[in-house]
């Protein structure tokens, strides 16, 4: 996601850092390859004109044009705006006493309303809370059993009724049945639409006099862009809103709707649907996306996501492990299973500070790490302690077992066993380190491990201790030089 965003600031913050100073001219130059790349991104043309001109007016200023380093004084400039567009946000859900705290769903047919309605219930959960689903959708075929499916799936009831019924008085039931049985949050998956029309807000607005709910969401798919901020508006001003909740954040979105949606409507972005899997809904912080679109990458999510998958005694056991040199591919393995639950790979990797741009044409792909995994199963488990005693006559018959070549054998077997030493010598990877070895293992790049040079910089991985090896500073002094 904001791949050319992102890339289009690098590129002009990096033209601006490369100078001693600069001048208005340069300024104003740089905010129409801004405006540029906002409109490109599908970012609404107000928003866009009202954000140029606000960085404009505090770039020219004398703090910045007389500055040594106008580069990252443009950083703060560009960084702080894009939150103050996006921000405030108030993540907290508020819940009313006594329950049970009504939430009501409302949204376009396509936006993932019903699969959100899941997601939110998983995280409810995760909170402490006891969700109750409500099946009110009674307009699209095989809405209420998609619903049933996804509280099959996260052990959460789902309320149905006859669709007959109506929808204004399945929502009223559910919500006594929540009352009796002690469910203490009710998500109403209400009907959509193809487009807005009359007969679909006079049932949200007759759901909405009945029931009351103490929160209206509305999910919107974040890849239509400025049409989202439309059917944003929209809704607002037949419903008053509490929230947005954009889905399909993992997919090839251009970042208008995050952009615009605040700015246009008033309502703040709650949630983001960041992948098909139920787990895969994150709190929308602006300061963390603005770091995104900058390429500072998202060290606070990804901290909290690795929180979330890793055990803290099993990673002190793996640290240990590769300081010494006993890292086997079994654990490799392991580690691999537990990154890919924290979302796709390079989804996850492009978190990490600087890493957009090495990311740009890599190819980390489920395939390939399924790939990897099928040939690390093929193998037995002395082969996976010991992958030096692999010759020829194992490498054909691993890569029958798995599928894949035999070259992909042979190149993961060289690139596991020169990135173990490589991690021997820096005394044990970081985090960050230990990710972006396993993206070299995905994208089946083993000449590059083998010749030392992993496909993102080393830079980052700092060995315990926080001590940087001579080789790492070699790299840092360069890069200063050159004004990276």
């Amino acid at each position: 996601m904001f791949e050319n965003l992102t890339e289009s600031f690098s590129n002009l913050l990096r033209n601006l850092s490369g100078r001693g100073r600069i001048s208005a001219q340069n300024v104003r130059a740089a905010m129409d390859d801004i405006r540029n790349a906002l409109l490109e991104a599908d970012v609404h043309y107000e928003v866009v004109q009202d954000f140029t001109r606000r960085v404009l007016e505090k770039s020219i200023g004398a703090q910045v044009i007389a500055s040594l380093q106008p580069g990252e004084q443009m950083v703060k400039i560009v960084f702080d705006e894009l939150v103050a567009l996006m921000g405030p946000v108030d993540t907290r859900m508020y819940f009313v006493d006594p329950p049970p705290t009504i939430i009501m769903m409302c949204g376009l047919q396509g936006s993932g309303k019903t699969t959100t309605c899941g997601k939110l219930a998983l995280y409810l959960k995760s909170k402490g809370k006891n969700p109750l689903l409500v099946a009110a959708d009674t307009q699209r075929p095989a809405a209420i059993d998609q619903l049933v499916a996804l509280g099959g799936q996260i052990e959460t009831p789902v309320y149905r009724e006859d669709p007959q019924a109506g929808p204004v008085s399945i929502c009223r039931r559910a919500v006594d049945s929540a009352r009796q049985n002690g469910r203490d949050v009710v998500i109403l998956d209400t009907a959509g639409r193809l487009h807005l029309d009359t007969p679909l807000m006079d049932q949200l607005r007759q759901i909405g006099q009945v029931v009351k709910p103490h929160q209206i969401y509305l999910v919107v798919d974040s890849m239509v862009g400025q049409d989202a901020v439309n059917s944003a508006r929209a809704f607002n001003t037949q419903l008053e809103l509490d929230g947005v909740i954009l889905t399909k954040f993992d997919s090839d979105t251009r970042g208008g709707a995050a952009l615009s949606v605040k700015a246009i409507t008033g309502k703040p972005i709650k949630f983001l649907g960041v992948g098909e899997k139920l787990q895969m809904l994150e709190e929308f912080h602006p300061d963390r996306i603005a770091q995104r679109m900058l390429g500072m990458g998202d060290v606070l999510t990804l901290v909290e996501k690795t929180q979330q998958e890793f055990d803290q005694t099993r990673m002190a056991r793996m640290q240990e492990k590769l300081a010494k040199a006993t890292f086997t591919l079994d654990d490799f393995l392991d580690q691999m299973r537990s990154l890919r639950k924290m979302g796709p790979m390079k989804q996850v990797l492009g978190m990490l500070p600087g890493a957009g741009a090495a990311l740009k044409n890599a190819q980390v792909t489920e395939e390939e790490l399924d790939r990897v995994e099928a040939i690390i199963q093929s193998m037995t488990r002395r082969e996976r302690e010991n992958p030096d005693m692999v010759d020829g006559s194992r490498r054909r018959r691993i890569a029958r077992g798995s599928g894949a070549a035999t070259e992909d054998v042979s190149r993961l077997i060289k690139g596991f066993a020169a990135a173990r030493d490589m991690a021997k010598k820096l005394g044990g990877l970081s985090m960050g380190g230990r990710m972006r070895l396993m993206q070299s293992f995905g994208t089946m790049d083993m000449q590059a491990l083998a010749a030392g040079e992993l496909p993102i910089p080393t830079d980052g991985c700092k060995p315990r201790g926080g001590r940087l090896t001579p080789q790492q500073k070699r790299r840092l002094r360069d890069k200063r030089r050159r004004g990276q």
